[in-house]
């Protein structure tokens, strides 16, 4: 089980998928995260992406914290039931949105107009993959301008952003490396 750290459903538990389709951002990445994002960054003023979603605490963690609508993209049927239960457990389901497909097709969907985008792939998901589906996020208009994107990878892995991104900064909490990037 996966807790809500704040805001409007501070505490609350979540379910997470059982297996190795998910890898949950512990609650002290995700407290670290969100403290950052709140610190340069206004969640409340639009949609919030979470790609990959797993279990959906992290696109949770948003709307719990004022985002106005959330986005969950996970392609694993579990996964995505277990995001509609958490959902429905939290009676978020008018604020919420959950796509089950695969991230790339997700992102080639429409715009949505993000102003927060959170993408942590599985591990298996190489670096030039990431930045590929990155890229097609900014060509499809599924961000606005200036949207705050956020990569979780391993810390072992490296991460460079493509075009179209400025890099912020980055952040290591334990096994897991956060880099903080704007769309341009």
């Amino acid at each position: 089980m996966t807790r809500i750290v704040a805001g409007e459903y501070g505490g609350r538990l979540l379910k997470a998928p059982t297996g190795a389709t998910t890898r949950p951002t512990s609650d002290r990445t995700r407290e670290a995260l969100f403290a950052s994002i709140e610190a340069t960054h206004e969640l409340t003023d639009g949609p919030f992406i979470d790609l990959y979603a797993g279990s959906g605490a992290i696109g949770l963690e948003a709307i719990s914290r004022g985002a106005p609508t959330a986005y969950f993209v996970e392609r694993h049927p579990q996964a995505a039931a277990v995001i509609r239960a958490n959902v429905a457990t939290l009676r978020a389901q008018d604020r919420c949105t959950v796509l089950q497909q695969p991230a790339d097709r997700a992102c080639q969907a429409g715009a949505v107009d993000a102003q927060t985008v959170f993408i942590d792939p599985p591990y298996d998901v190489r670096t030039p993959e990431l930045a590929d589906l990155l890229r097609t996020l900014l060509d499809e208009g599924l961000c606005r301008p200036d949207a705050l994107v956020v990569v979780e990878r391993a810390h072992r892995d490296r991460w460079e952003w493509p075009g179209g991104v400025e890099p912020l900064r980055d952040r290591r909490y334990g096994a897991a490396h956060l880099w903080y990037g704007l769309a341009l």
